[in-house]
């Protein structure tokens, strides 16, 4: 199978180096020269510096003969550039792209885009994994209840900020399912650290919820 991957990102790189570990035909593209020059000692031929989004560059990557192409920029408008002119100008069989912001999910699929890949949905899959006692095992049901999903950036000031969460004194009831950190999603294990920067996802009754927040952000 040839797949080309446009977006050198984290996600990207370790998407090209796990296919490349199973064997695959791949290709990555990125614009980005700096990357580049990062990724060529470890790459080499499968590494083309330019614009996914444009024609001659897919073109050269050899879209035409990809079985699948996978858009994994940090910007939605790209990814969905990248899959319709793979799907319409080069007739690849499957397009996979990035949604960095969830309302554009839909969008991605009405016009026709094979795949798409919601860091965020995938995180409200783990909160949905987290809940205990598999009590609420539907997010939806959430509005309902006496719970609220709670999402904050932790910053230098931030009290839990270079804690591990076993350290952390939560609210009674509250539990922290994910930490986004830059592309990666992390499930945490009470002896991960909170870093500044991470965002947490986190769940709490209601009542509680002022109180999370000024423990995660402070005034």
């Amino acid at each position: 199978m040839y797949v080309i991957v446009v977006g050198g990102g984290k996600v990207g790189y370790y998407l090209t180096k796990t296919l490349l570990n199973e064997g695959h035909g791949v290709l990555l593209i990125e614009r980005d020269h700096a990357k580049v020059d990062v990724y060529s000692n470890r790459f080499g031929s499968v590494l083309l510096e330019g614009d996914g989004a444009e024609a001659s560059v897919l073109a050269s990557a050899g879209a035409a003969r990809a079985d699948v192409v996978i858009a994994v920029t940090g910007e939605d408008e790209d990814n969905l550039v990248v899959c319709q002119m793979a799907k319409q100008k080069f007739h690849v069989g499957r397009t996979i792209a990035r949604v960095n912001n969830p309302k554009n999910e839909q969008l991605f699929r009405l016009l026709g885009i094979d795949v798409t890949v919601s860091q965020t949905n995938y995180i409200l899959h783990l909160i949905e994994q987290a809940l205990p006692e598999r009590a609420f095992i539907h997010l939806l049901s959430l509005r309902h209840a006496d719970l609220a999903i709670i999402e904050a950036t932790i910053s230098e000031r931030s009290p839990v900020a270079h804690k591990p969460v076993e350290e952390i004194d939560l609210p009674v009831a509250c539990v922290i399912a994910a930490i986004a950190r830059d592309s990666d999603l992390i499930v945490p294990e009470p002896s991960t650290e909170i870093l500044p920067g991470d965002e947490i996802i986190a769940i709490t009754h209601r009542e509680q919820e002022n109180e999370l927040r000024r423990l995660l952000v402070p005034d």
